[in-house]
């Protein structure tokens, strides 16, 4: 069940990806980006087993703001990939200040819901802090190394388009190993024991892996989509 729910997670996020942009522009994937840091930051605290490895959730979510800026990259400008990770900051900035101030409220004694949302939300501030700065580090190293694969390949091969699934699948899979490691460190050391956090790092990096393969062609996709706009 778990091995399905994800796979089918993968096509529906990806897939909303693609559809922000079709049907909003850069706009879309702006408020994509602020959304999916939100909900990664949530989903990041539940702990699954599948395909035979230990794995948080947030992986896929996280790995489809990849795809945002890449395609941000690709298909509109440098800056406005920047932009894009500048609001993802913002976004989790807002959520961490508003979700730590549901914990102050004294509830009512006809309350039904505070409890268990405060059970929920009571690790995330170590979690958001955690991602939040792990988040910044990696997504502008990803800006960066996509545009700097870019410019090597257009100097040395003449040729501006080729070589996107190289750039796209480098950049991609270098950031995301070292979010791997950051993020689970800082989030979770000390949580879980060394064995499933060694598992949960192996795990994460290897989803990542799958994932950066599989949103190259929907940044193809997204190529296309901007090339009929501007035709």
């Amino acid at each position: 069940m778990n091995e399905l729910l994800l796979v089918a997670s993968l096509i529906f996020t990806f897939g909303s990806v693609i559809l922000a942009y079709k049907l909003f522009g850069k706009i879309g994937l702006f408020c994509f980006s602020a959304i999916a840091t939100v909900l990664a930051n949530l989903e990041v605290g539940i702990l699954v087993e599948a395909f035979g490895m230990e794995q948080t959730l947030g992986n896929v979510l996280f790995a489809a703001t990849f795809l945002a800026t890449d395609i941000l990259s690709e298909c509109e400008s440098k800056q406005d990939a920047a932009r894009c990770v500048h609001i993802g900051i913002f976004s989790s900035l807002f959520f961490l200040v508003i979700s730590g101030s549901w914990l102050l409220y004294v509830p009512s004694v006809n309350d039904t819901v505070s409890a268990s949302l405060i059970s929920a939300v009571a690790k995330t501030p170590r979690v958001i802090l955690a991602s939040l700065a792990v988040y910044a580090v990696v997504q502008f190293f990803d800006v960066w190394l996509y545009h700097r694969i870019w410019s090597f390949t257009e100097k040395r091969f003449g040729n501006k388009r080729k070589f996107m699934w190289l750039r796209n699948n480098l950049a991609t899979m270098t950031s995301q190993l070292i979010n791997a490691i950051l993020f689970n460190l800082l989030a979770f050391g000390g949580t879980y024991g060394t064995k499933t956090l060694i598992s949960v790092i192996a795990s994460g990096f290897l989803i990542a892996i799958f994932t950066s393969l599989l949103d190259t062609p929907a940044l193809y996709l997204a190529r296309r989509l901007a090339d009929k706009k501007k035709a």
